[in-house]
């Protein structure tokens, strides 16, 4: 099998696509700040006439999203889409379209902290505090980067007893904020799995949400289309599940199992972690920079 190609930046990409599916966090920022790169790579793709769609497993609504980039200091000149999963379940909750989330009665019991209350806000649902008087449970995540999943297993416990049915608004299991590792909704909800619970999911890897983002981008081939991103689980398993190449971000939430005695990306892990993950990248590439001349620097 040929080796995975290591690129140095965009610059040898971008002629071979029109449109770009960018990864948030772990490629674009940290949580905190964009890594130093980014701001100048994304004015050359849109110099470059390319069209950027930026994709989050945030388990929040498009609006909070962007909200977040502006604080940033991410120019919206830079991109042209955002799509996330908190958009995708609110948009599944809405539209109830589906046997699953049809059959979802009125009463849900909110697993995550207030801040993705807008993944719900204004549709038809009523908010009860424990999962022994809910219908359903849609889990958003955490509210202190502390917490574990012993810190949730009784209200896990609880809701399997009764059967409950599980939305989680962000497939995600962990995230590095600033250096430091957290757990996502989507560790609690793959606990709640291995009890034998129900979960829908919503957001990457799945392939509802990379559907809207090909309704964003419509009227562009899916083999002109790059996914960006630094996680096999979601990213890579993502676009392979959707049809389109990926770029590898390699100084992301794997970093420290590929960094090498010669740089940021040993070859030989890099094809390990691949074989393990069962997702094989079309390429990878340290951090998300347009040239190595530019940042030559890999995200921390």
């Amino acid at each position: 099998m040929t080796a995975i190609p290591i690129v140095d930046g965009l610059d040898t990409l971008a002629p071979r696509y029109d449109a770009f599916i960018l990864d948030l966090w772990g490629v674009v920022h940290d949580g905190v700040r964009p890594f130093p790169a980014v701001p100048a790579t994304l004015a050359r793709l849109q110099a470059a006439g390319k069209r950027v769609v930026m994709l989050s497993n945030a388990p929040r609504r498009v609006a909070s999203v962007v909200a977040k980039l502006d604080e940033m200091g991410i120019d919206r000149s830079v991109w042209d889409h955002v799509m996330s999963s908190g958009e995708a379940t609110y948009e599944a909750l809405r539209d109830r379209s589906d046997p699953f989330h049809a059959g979802l009665g009125p009463r849900l019991y909110h697993l995550g902290p207030e801040r993705d209350v807008d993944v719900y806000a204004g549709l038809d649902f009523t908010v009860v505090d424990t999962p022994e008087t809910a219908d359903w449970v849609l889990c958003t995540g955490i509210d202190d980067a502390d917490e574990t999943v012993e810190d949730h297993r009784a209200d896990l416990e609880a809701a399997r007893a009764r059967d409950l049915p599980l939305v989680c608004a962000n497939p995600d299991l962990i995230v590095v904020v600033g250096g430091h590792q957290s757990i996502c909704a989507g560790m609690l909800a793959a606990v709640y799995e291995e009890m034998g619970g129900t979960v829908a999911w919503h957001g990457k890897p799945h392939a509802s949400v990379y559907r809207r983002c090909f309704d964003l981008l419509d009227g562009i081939d899916r083999s002109r289309i790059l996914a960006v991103g630094d996680s096999f689980r979601t990213d890579i398993a993502g676009a392979e599940r959707a049809g389109i190449d990926s770029l590898f971000v390699a100084g992301g939430i794997h970093a420290p199992e590929l960094a090498g005695p010669d740089g940021p990306i040993d070859p030989s892990r890099l094809e390990r972690l691949a074989r393990e993950a069962g997702h094989r990248p079309s390429a990878a590439i340290a951090a998300l920079q347009w040239s190595k001349a530019m940042h030559p620097t890999p995200n921390p």
